[in-house]
């Protein structure tokens, strides 16, 4: 009975493991150092992650950039600079435009509402949650002040950084 029930609580806590490597959380940090929001990273089954996303006190009724950027660091006193670039491991132009584009990182651009509020979810084909090359846990998700052009290089003419959440 004993053994049973041991073989169960393995299986049970292998499971809960097994779906944790499968999922990450970034608290999105503002301007001033507060916390403005959380997102949601899923890995897909078939590649990419689910981003499910809601951050607060951004500029009302305006499409703002958002991606990811290559380094885990979002230090609101450096404007979240500490983020690095975006992130490109193929070394691809910027952009959905661009003739040699996108990065990994690059995402559609987001709508936020009246309410000042970014809810989203999103889809990245080009990045996995844990992946050698690929991977985006300990990197940053990035909400910018204006919308990304898809073209400019190096980063879309997005504008000054408002929220930055390191992957966990």
């Amino acid at each position: 009975m004993h053994l049973i029930a041991l073989a169960s609580f393995v299986a049970i806590t292998t499971a809960a493991l097994a779906q944790d490597k499968q999922t990450a959380v970034a608290n999105f940090i503002g301007k001033d150092g507060k916390e403005t929001g959380r997102a949601s990273i899923t890995a897909a089954v078939s590649g990419g992650v689910m981003i499910e996303l809601e951050a607060s006190g951004l500029p009302a009724n305006k499409w703002v950039a958002f991606h990811v950027h290559e380094i885990g660091k979002c230090d609101a006193s450096s404007h979240h600079e500490s983020a690095g670039k975006h992130f490109n491991p193929t070394n691809a132009e910027h952009g959905f435009l661009a003739a040699k584009g996108p990065h990994a990182g690059d995402m559609p651009n987001q709508y936020v509402g009246q309410d000042g509020v970014l809810r989203a979810q999103v889809f990245d084909g080009m990045v996995s949650l844990d992946g050698k090359e690929d991977g985006i846990r300990g990197r940053a998700l990035m909400i910018h002040a204006n919308s990304d052009d898809y073209r400019s290089q190096p980063a879309g003419d997005a504008g000054e950084r408002l929220a930055c959440g390191v992957i966990k």
